[in-house]
């Protein structure tokens, strides 16, 4: 028996790269999947029937349950299809994993609206369409597990990724406003970060000996190190799991924390600019994070 024995998981974005991997994992696992994807470009451009129907029907060569769903999770009416896809079809809805995304990268002076927008729209309208669409199902069973895809870009910052940085970062707040109003509904919401070396990865500049070096990282980092975690947190066994930010890269599992505050100083009389510039800071500049500060950086090792 697999984890996710009668349970019925829908995974957007799952036609290629992380998104096949967990749906092939939840799948093994026992778990009846609907994988959504539309089949567009890096870009969001395009569609191809293909990568999800390719998905759905190697689940079903190994004996598995699957329904191939091709909507746009942007759309309202399309990501509501995905949850009635699983209901209609297999009866229930258990899980949902908000994997979709786009990528359209620009340094900030150079980054359009249309650009901005489209980003927003596929991870964060996105992942609240679906989750949205499952909540009165998750309600009334009284159960449910809902999946964000964060990333290091929003947790901790990455050049020429504004619309995406800001998407990830505002998933983490969704995820937690979900899992704080569904608790008593017996529903838990959580975020992953992955490190996997993808088609979206795979933009990543690659121009100086810093970024080749994290680039030749990503690279040594499989699409399917991911899934194991989606599947269990997907599962009964991560009942009391819930508000959390995971990350994984390649054969190591990180737990975030929420920012905190980690310096405070009192001033009686109140604060001037000019005491702030003399006090206040150079006594938080040692706590202070760098101003350049990217992934690599908090992460500066081989993965494990």
């Amino acid at each position: 028996m697999g984890m996710l024995e009668g349970k019925v998981v829908a995974v957007t974005g799952a036609g290629r790269g992380v998104g096949r991997e967990i749906a092939l994992l939840c799948a093994k696992h026992g778990a009846a999947v609907v994988v959504n994807d539309p089949g567009v470009g890096g870009g969001g451009e395009g569609g191809d029937a293909g990568p999800a129907q390719e998905t759905a029907n190697d689940i079903l060569a190994a004996g598995g349950k699957a329904h191939a769903n091709l909507a746009s999770v942007a759309d309202p009416v399309g990501a509501t299809s995905i949850v009635e896809d699983a209901v209609q079809r297999f009866g229930r809805i258990d899980a949902v994993v908000n994997n979709a995304g786009i990528l359209r990268d620009a340094i900030w002076h150079k980054m359009s609206f249309e650009d901005w927008r489209a980003v927003i729209d596929v991870h964060l309208n996105g992942a609240f369409l679906v989750s949205k669409a499952a909540t009165p199902y998750f309600r009334e069973q009284q159960s449910g597990s809902f999946i964000h895809f964060t990333s290091t870009s929003g947790l901790i910052g990455n050049i020429g990724q504004a619309n995406y940085s800001a998407a990830k970062l505002g998933i983490v707040g969704l995820s937690q406003s979900i899992a704080l109003d569904m608790a008593r509904a017996g529903v838990r919401s959580n975020c992953i970060a992955p490190f996997a070396w993808s088609r979206m990865t795979a933009s990543i500049p690659a121009e100086t000996p810093e970024q080749k070096e994290r680039v030749e990282r990503l690279k040594t980092m499989s699409a399917d190190k991911i899934a194991p975690l989606v599947v269990y947190l997907a599962s009964d066994a991560s009942q009391d799991v819930t508000n959390q930010i995971f990350s994984v890269r390649k054969n190591e599992i990180t737990l975030y924390n929420k920012p905190r505050p980690i310096r405070s100083m009192a001033k009686l009389e109140g604060w001037t600019p000019e005491a702030i510039a003399a006090e206040l800071i150079p006594s938080f500049k040692p706590s202070m994070a760098r101003g350049d500060e990217v992934s690599a950086h908090v992460f500066p090792y081989d993965p494990i």
